[in-house]
């Protein structure tokens, strides 16, 4: 049975009244909030019915149920990092029941975390971005407005929060340089490419000087408005432009961040140097990189080598 099947349902009434009794005290101790207590009760809930299909309740689990239901979830390919957070909840639940006399041993006691592993972060292909940069309509002023804000996101690495809050005094085109300030207030110096550059030139030019306001913000890149844009609605014109593109994975301005580091490496770049390119203050965070550029090798060489 999935872990979506075991979500929907509701555990028998003796265990519903448990956990509602549990969630109840949480409460009442901490002050959780509405999504807290519904995401304790979804995992309890889970974790009772998958008891209840195999003849048990909640309060006459031991250990080995416990250790079967874990296994489970592994067998079941559920994520670690879900795994371990229900762990955690029926932790708190059994010290619960062992605080109110309602059982005689913890049956968490000696069980430990699945280990989560760390998500290799998405990415595009060099095709889909090059699909992607492509599909806005640059006759427009919104159009190469989008356009330049893609260039620069993949041309730079930038996160999202940095590209929509720059101002131009914090470029040089002659330079061909930004200045950044990222997380921290921690400012860096970003290399821009000849694309960039020659795109920035272009909405400069012909974009900006139509979407200004009377307020004249210094901002760089302006809305419809003629304001700073928002994070969310850079986020749609980037789905927008996907679906034009007919690229059909899960699209965000964080991919386009990824995908800047990764072909980086693909093509040789140093670890340290991308790491100082988007802003890491410890190399470990940028380690994650490599591996999806091992990963995609490893692709390359089971597809194409004779004896991969």
């Amino acid at each position: 049975m999935t872990d979506r099947r075991l979500r929907a349902r509701l555990p028998q009434k003796e265990d519903q009244a448990l956990i509602n009794d549990y969630v109840q005290a949480l409460w009442m101790e901490r002050g959780l909030s509405e999504n807290t207590q519904a995401s304790y009760k979804r995992d309890l809930n889970q974790f009772a019915c998958w008891l209840n299909d195999r003849g048990l309740q909640l309060e006459k689990a031991d250990a080995l149920e416990l250790q079967t239901y874990l296994a489970w979830r592994i067998a079941e390919q559920l994520r670690a990092s879900s795994t371990a957070r229900q762990l955690s909840c029926l932790r708190g639940f059994y010290r619960y029941l062992l605080r109110d006399n309602l059982i005689d041993v913890d049956p968490t006691l000696n069980l430990t975390n699945p280990k989560a592993g760390r998500a290799l972060p998405k990415s595009l292909s060099e095709a889909d971005v090059d699909a992607l940069l492509a599909a806005p309509d640059i006759d427009s002023p919104l159009g190469l407005r989008d356009r330049t804000m893609l260039e620069l996101l993949y041309g730079s690495g930038l996160r999202i929060s940095e590209l929509i809050s720059l101002e131009q005094e914090q470029m040089s085109l002659r330079s061909g340089l930004i200045r950044v300030v990222g997380k921290g207030d921690k400012e860096r110096l970003v290399p821009l490419g000849d694309e960039s550059v020659d795109w920035l030139a272009r909405y400069l030019k012909q974009s900006r000087p139509l979407l200004l306001s009377q307020t004249n913000p210094a901002t760089l890149f302006l809305s419809q408005r003629g304001v700073q844009m928002t994070r969310q609605t850079f986020w749609h014109r980037i789905r927008h432009w996907a679906q034009v593109a007919g690229i059909d994975k899960p699209l965000s301005p964080h991919v386009l961040r990824h995908a800047f580091a990764t072909h980086l490496l693909n093509h040789g770049a140093d670890l340290r140097a991308v790491q100082m390119l988007l802003g890491h203050a410890n190399l470990s965070t940028t380690q994650i990189y490599t591996q999806v550029a091992t990963h995609r090798l490893q692709q390359l060489h089971q597809q194409y080598h004779p004896r991969g």
